[in-house]
């Protein structure tokens, strides 16, 4: 099913001051992305309402907002918290936290001076239906979607080629079959019932109901179609299934990065200055005596230089067409998950070089906790699936369990107060039978991710009959406090 864009002119965008100092920090915009009831321009012989029911059924967890329907150019998102879409007596009311980013600061000018006051939603359709309106128009009903993936905020406030992809295939039946309503009535030949099936003004179109789609699947099956009944050979077949949304194979979910210090930088190699954990005192200084210098070096510098990592993917012309699914939208999506799994990987391999200590008893995990790391740091602990299950089992001599419960962690277990981060064995490895690997310490004062561009592009394979879908990230991994975290392999007494 193709993805469709609609176009909100009357969207009540608005532009919320900042409520940091700090340039680009709490940029808020907020608006409507679709409003219910509102008839849209002429789309080529009808005009569209979305209806208030058209929303219920659609899952809003993992929706993006954009600038011009662009996924180069993220400005947020509900699956990161930056992005609340809300249903309302009037639409889908959105409200953003903008990042500090070169293209969404000019959003949010743009946006504050009225310059652009349009928004745009890219979705696909579940049931629709057409009505002749009383001054003769034709009138298409948005009832139900199967899904939003985008809202943007759009410059050109119209209707045009690229805004308006309505599927005409319904539309044309619904003007077919009311051509032959009139040529019925003309004619008065046809019999009670056919006048009272052809003479319904409301025709629900969705993927089993359609007239046109039903000779598709006839084409398609190469026989005769009766009844969901395909005859090949004089013989009965049970038709085929169509699917229509793709099975997301469950998996860990999670992106390292949000624990570590993620800098955009605008270059593609430089320096990114730290403060150091310097521990010099100041020195007594006699009455009109000179001051002396400060022995300790105040600031140092992660050096960066990032690297190109990219991937792509070709998609035939005909997959495209004839998929039941927004195959595109699909693809795009896993391509975000690439750039995740990338993150995760060259983080845990990064951690992994810090200062290791082997330990063999629990009291050994608490003299690091307790001495070797410094207690103001923010410390986590980093554990993979069979280290929590072996942590998760031990209990204290008062027979309560080592890990306990910690709503606010990642994992919903905390130890020694430290929130645990559960991750897969896959990604991170036990280096040795019965030996168990585990991070702890202050992520973000160990790991510094200097990114400099992240693009997903799209373009057309004319030579193939194909598109081509690639995802391109510029970033490099760095180490910032080399005391900050310390890479553990926990071999139990006895194993």
């Amino acid at each position: 099913m193709e993805q469709e864009k609609r176009l909100t002119e009357e969207a009540d965008l608005s532009a919320d001051a900042p409520q940091t100092e700090t340039e680009g920090e709490g940029k808020k915009i907020s608006g409507y992305a679709l409003k219910f009831g509102q008839p849209s321009k002429d789309l080529g012989g009808f005009v569209e309402v979305i209806t208030p029911e058209a929303l219920k059924e659609v899952d809003l967890s993992n929706v993006f907002l954009l600038y011009g329907h662009d996924y180069s150019k993220p400005l947020a998102s509900t699956k990161a918290n930056t992005l609340k879409l809300e249903v309302d007596e009037v639409g889908l009311h959105f409200e953003a936290d903008l990042p500090n980013t070169t293209y969404a600061n000019d959003v949010y000018e743009n946006v504050s001076k009225k310059i652009l006051d349009a928004m745009s939603f890219g979705f696909v359709l579940g049931v629709d239906s057409f009505d002749k309106a009383e001054d003769g128009s034709t009138v298409r009903s948005i009832e139900k979607m199967k899904a939003l993936n985008e809202i943007s905020v759009v410059t050109i406030p119209a209707y045009d080629s690229t805004n308006v992809q309505v599927d005409k295939r319904s539309y044309e039946a619904f003007m077919d079959n009311n051509q032959a309503n009139d040529n019925e009535n003309a004619l008065e030949s046809k019999s009670k019932t056919q006048k009272e099936n052809k003479t319904m003004e409301k025709t629900l179109i969705d993927n089993k109901q359609t007239e046109i789609r039903g000779y598709e699947n006839y084409i398609r099956s190469q026989g005769e179609e009766r009844d969901g009944i395909t005859t090949e050979n004089a013989a009965a077949v049970v038709p085929q299934e169509i699917i229509g949304e793709v099975f997301d194979l469950k998996r860990s979910n999670y992106n390292l990065a949000q624990y570590a210090t993620v800098k955009t930088v605008s270059n593609g190699q430089g320096k990114y200055p730290v403060a150091t954990n310097q521990q010099a005192v100041l020195a007594t200084k006699a009455e009109l005596a000179e001051i002396g210098d400060i022995d300790a070096d105040m600031f140092t510098q992660v050096e960066y230089k990032v690297e190109t990592r990219a991937g792509k993917i070709a998609l035939s012309n005909e997959v495209i067409e004839d998929s039941q699914v927004p195959i595109v939208q699909e693809v795009k999506a896993q391509l975000v998950k690439l750039v995740e799994n990338t993150d995760n990987k060259h983080i845990i391999d990064l951690l992994k070089t810090f200062t290791k200590k082997a330990i063999a008893t629990l009291d050994d995990l608490k003299q690091i906790n307790n001495v070797v790391l410094d207690p103001t740091l923010n410390k986590m602990v980093i554990l993979n699936q069979s280290g929590f299950n072996h942590l998760d089992t031990l209990k204290d001599s008062d027979g309560r369990y080592l890990l306990q419960p910690d709503v606010t962690a990642p994992s919903g277990k905390s130890l020694f107060g430290m929130p645990v981060v559960l991750i897969a064995d896959a990604l991170f490895a036990n280096p040795k039978v019965g030996t168990f690997p585990m991070i702890m310490g202050d992520i973000a004062q160990s790991v510094f991710v200097a990114r400099r561009n992240q693009v997903t592009t799209q373009w057309e394979k004319f030579d193939y009959y194909s598109q081509g879908l690639a995802v391109i990230v510029r970033n490099d991994y760095k180490k910032i406090d080399k005391n900050a975290s310390v890479y553990i392999e926990l071999t139990p007494a006895g194993v």
